[in-house]
């Protein structure tokens, strides 16, 4: 006697494709499904974002309303990251993040988000020039990194923390090289930077940790943080952008636009 086949791998709901992944070990077969499903998550994002050049990614909440003084402040924020010849990257949600790709659209530049599926909250804003959409927050956060020579943070909830701190884990740990790091809102943040202080303190975290971001209510200090730390370290200079491949199923954001590279 044959034994019966395995059931059919469940039809997980987006929103709910984080979960699965992490009950616990599955069948082989479901396994599978899952790395299948992640790599398409990669294979998406890597050529949907190959062509946006250089990018800034602006953390933040997705909770403040448009006539909020965060969402105003990262408005000002992607504008004048534009102007540095950045494209804006971010999670691609509503509040913060619709704030600062609003600002580079108005600015006349780049602005692109990595969304992620989510029952409530989380819809690509309309001011994006390209998205790419996520199963997997771990595929998401990797794409959010992956094409950004600094991160401008603004005040957020446990999502923006838990960015933040990857990405100064990320530094810290030599993962990626000294990207700037900039946290928005000196009030909001003073509890996160004293609870740091004590860390030094109690020695489990390195005082030179402190240096590796600038807090500031000033988006002028900001800019100038950015640029000294990414532009100029990393050497980038404004080019033309180089035009994709209709071949390789390619396509431009703006044709023409300069960027630094």
């Amino acid at each position: 006697m044959s034994a019966p086949p395995s059931p059919p791998p469940p039809v997980v709901e987006s929103s709910e494709d984080d979960r699965y992944l992490l009950e616990g070990p599955h069948s082989r077969r479901h396994e599978l499904v899952i790395l299948f499903r992640a790599a398409r998550d990669f294979i998406r994002g890597f050529r949907g974002l190959h062509f946006v050049g250089p990018c800034v990614t602006v953390f933040g909440s997705a909770r403040f309303k448009e006539d909020h003084q965060y969402y105003a402040l990262g408005r000002e924020v992607g504008g004048a990251l534009v102007q540095l010849g950045f494209t804006v990257m971010t999670g691609g949600g509503p509040g913060v993040m619709e704030a600062a790709n609003r600002g580079a659209q108005e600015a006349g530049g780049r602005s692109v988000g990595c969304n992620i599926t989510l029952s409530h909250e989380q819809y690509p804003n309309r001011y994006l020039d390209r998205h790419v959409t996520c199963h997997y927050f771990f595929v998401r956060k990797v794409l959010l990194f992956k094409y950004s020579y600094a991160f401008v943070v603004l005040p957020g909830g446990l999502g923006t923390l838990d960015e933040l701190t990857e990405a100064l884990t990320l530094i810290q740990t030599g993962k990626i090289r000294q990207f700037p790091v900039v946290l928005m809102g000196v009030e909001f943040w003073r509890p996160f930077t004293d609870l740091l202080k004590e860390m030094v303190a109690e020695g489990t975290v390195s005082a030179s940790d402190l240096d590796l971001f600038l807090v500031t209510d000033n988006v002028p200090d900001a800019m100038a943080h950015i640029e000294h730390h990414a532009i100029r370290r990393f050497g980038l200079t404004r080019r033309r952008v180089v035009p994709p491949r209709k071949w390789l199923g390619e396509a431009p954001l703006k044709k023409g636009a300069a960027r630094v590279s």
